[in-house]
C-alpha cells in the first residue's frame, strides 16, 4: 500500500499546487477594487469624474454662506420664583494643618496611607503616638486592604520617637528611610 501512495505522491503534489493558483487567480478575479496601472503617479483619483472634482473645488473655494443668528426666546410674562439657596458644599476632607508631619517616615506607611491617614484626620506623629488600643482598632478598621500594618509595623513606637525628636533612637531601632 506504501508504494502505491508513494508512487502516486508527485501526482498529489502538483495537483496541489494547481489548486492553489487556480484558486488565487479566482480570488484576483473577483477582487471588487481593480488597480489600474498606466504608470503615471501624478493621476488623478477622480480622472472619471474630472468635472465632479471641479465642481467640489469651487464650492470649497466659495465664501462662506451668510448664517442668520437664531431668534431670542420669547420672554414669558410671570416670573419664575427664586430657587432657594443651596447650602454651602461640606469639603470631603479637611485640610491638613501647617503643622502637618512627614508621615511616610513612618515605616510601613507609603504615600497612599499618607493620603487615607489624612482623610482620617491624621497628620502628625502626636496623633499616632497617642493612640490607644480602641483608637487602633477603630483607625485599623477603616484601613482596608492595609489593616494590621499598625501593629505589625509598629506605628505607635515609631511616632513616638519621631514625635520626642529622637532621631538617632529611631535610626538606630528602625533604620533610615530611603
Amino acid at each position: 500500500m506504501t508504494t502505491d501512495l508513494n508512487a502516486l505522491l508527485p501526482f498529489i503534489l502538483i495537483a496541489l499546487v494547481v489548486l492553489v493558483v487556480a484558486v488565487w487567480f479566482f480570488a484576483k478575479a473577483n477582487r471588487k477594487a481593480k488597480v489600474i496601472d498606466d504608470g503615471s503617479l501624478k493621476k488623478d483619483v477622480l480622472d472619471e469624474g474630472a468635472e465632479r472634482a471641479r465642481r467640489n473645488q469651487a464650492l470649497i473655494d466659495a465664501a462662506p454662506a451668510v448664517v442668520k443668528p437664531a431668534p431670542e426666546p420669547v420672554q414669558v410674562a410671570e416670573e419664575l420664583p427664586a430657587p432657594a439657596p443651596q447650602p454651602a458644599p461640606v469639603p470631603a476632607s479637611s485640610p491638613a494643618p501647617a503643622a502637618a508631619d512627614d508621615l511616610a517616615r513612618i515605616k510601613g506607611v507609603g504615600p497612599k496611607l499618607v493620603a487615607l491617614l489624612g482623610e482620617l484626620g491624621v497628620t502628625t506623629y502626636a496623633q499616632i503616638a497617642a493612640w490607644s488600643d480602641d483608637d487602633v482598632a477603630r483607625i485599623d478598621a477603616q484601613l482596608g486592604r492595609f489593616a494590621g500594618r499598625i501593629t505589625r509595623d509598629q506605628w505607635i513606637e515609631q511616632a513616638k520617637m519621631l514625635a520626642a525628636g529622637d532621631e538617632a533612637g529611631f535610626t538606630e531601632r528602625f533604620g533610615r528611610n530611603g
